[in-house]
């Protein structure tokens, strides 16, 4: 069973908001931060290399010291102000008309240390050590994790009341057209309530952050080694997370381009993929994967369907049923000799938001030789996972829309009532 709280956010006033809002730290290069940050957009806290000229490395020390002046800076200047009182919140995200609702909450760091957290990724140390760095310096969880849970009835009526009957304390549109709403939940009793829900629910699944998520974990640990006195109870056993129920979200696809053939030609690459797969030409339109275990391919100007033969897959193995798997057992190992996703320098990894098109311009542009389109995971197949201890492929999930930063920040102080 998971273990929540309230609390009491740092956030922007409601006139500034979209202003202080940004995309989260690691789906902007330095370069994109530093041209898409206004003058009080979170990105200097969470970026500050980019308040240097030229950019500074991210991980010098006088970038982290920037970190901590800008955090300040915000306080005083009103940018960002603690509310009076420990509470959760509602956290709507619209993309293309379909509107999904979570509650900002903390998460406890021991439920991710003995399992209740569930993760499905692996992740790497110099990421988590750079995260963990940013949460001590700050003595605060700047961005929020994304946890799904298993849906829960009474809280999704409490969420459907909220939203029906109380006026939202933020609601913008950003500039990709990602709609951000969220109300506050003041009434003490529907707080408590909501603590005592949570304390029935299995278990929380990383969706999207487990580089922070982990970090978090380490934080906890460390504060708690440090502290002599510790009881469980201080804040900084608790982290920041929006969770959603898992129905509500959706994950879309995550594709591969290759940069090379491993010495074939494109004729000797089909012929080989047939070994593997039922190959169909579909000609210059951009051809989507139809379901499971069926992938597009884009080579030489043409689209192709690649339908994986049996024995591929194994429908009743939660890692082999997965079409990421089959890509990289036949397709980036056997066929093209990449054996490690993560370290090739011969593939690269494209979010499905970006379209197919994205995938035909890095072909025809001769930066890439080939392009492969994935029927995206479910997030059934995803907790099954996360259940039965297995970790998924490198990149293997991709969630819209991402969380937007600055909307609630979560101190490691404990909270003077």
């Amino acid at each position: 069973m998971v273990k929540v709280k309230p609390f009491a956010a740092i956030r922007p006033p409601k006139e500034i908001v979209r202003e202080v809002a940004s995309r989260p730290y690691d789906v902007l290069n330095s370069v994109e931060a530093k041209a898409e940050a206004g003058e009080k957009s979170l990105l200097h806290i969470i970026k500050p290399e980019i308040d240097f000229d030229p950019i500074a490395d991210e991980h010098e020390q006088k970038t982290y010291d920037k970190a901590v002046e800008n955090f300040k800076k915000w306080q005083e200047k009103g940018w960002l102000v603690q509310d009076n009182k420990e509470q959760y919140y509602v956290y709507a995200q619209t993309m293309d008309g379909r509107t999904q609702y979570g509650l900002v909450v903390c998460a406890n760091t021991e439920d991710y240390m003995s399992g209740a957290i569930k993760k499905h990724e692996l992740t790497r140390k110099e990421k988590e050590d750079d995260r963990m760095i940013h949460v001590r310096i700050q003595n605060a969880n700047l961005e929020p994790v994304f946890f799904a849970y298993p849906d829960n009835a009474e809280i999704n009526a409490i969420v459907e009341n909220i939203v029906k009957t109380k006026t939202p304390e933020y609601d913008f549109t950003a500039e990709d057209g990602f709609g951000h709403t969220m109300w506050v939940i003041s009434d003490d009793a529907t707080n408590k309530r909501i603590t005592e829900i949570f304390a029935t629910i299995p278990a929380f699944y990383v969706a999207d952050g487990h580089h922070r998520t982990a970090a978090a974990g380490r934080v906890g640990a460390e504060k708690k080694a440090q502290n002599p006195n510790h009881t469980g109870k201080e804040e900084y056993n608790y982290f920041m997370a929006v969770v959603f129920p898992e129905s509500q979200l959706k994950i879309i696809d995550y594709n591969r381009v290759v940069k090379d053939l491993n010495g074939m030609s494109k004729e000797e690459f089909i012929t080989k993929l047939s070994n593997f797969f039922t190959v169909e030409k579909k000609g210059t339109e951009i051809y989507h994967p139809c379901g499971l275990h069926n992938f597009s391919m884009y080579i030489g100007g043409q689209w192709y369907s690649l339908t994986a033969k049996a024995g591929t897959y194994d429908d009743n193995d939660p890692i082999k049923v997965l079409d990421v798997s089959v890509f990289s057992d036949y397709i980036a190992d056997r066929l093209l000799d990449i054996k490690d996703l993560r370290t090739s320098k011969r593939i690269d990894f494209v979010g499905g938001i970006r379209g197919l098109g994205e995938l035909k311009k890095r072909v025809d542009s001769g930066e890439m030789a080939a392009a492969f389109a994935l029927y995206p995971v479910s997030m059934r197949q995803l907790i099954t996972i996360a259940d039965t201890g297995n970790i998924m492929p490198p990149k293997t999930t991709w969630f819209e829309p991402k969380l937007r930063s600055g909307i609630t920040i979560h101190s490691l102080s404990d909270f003077k009532k």
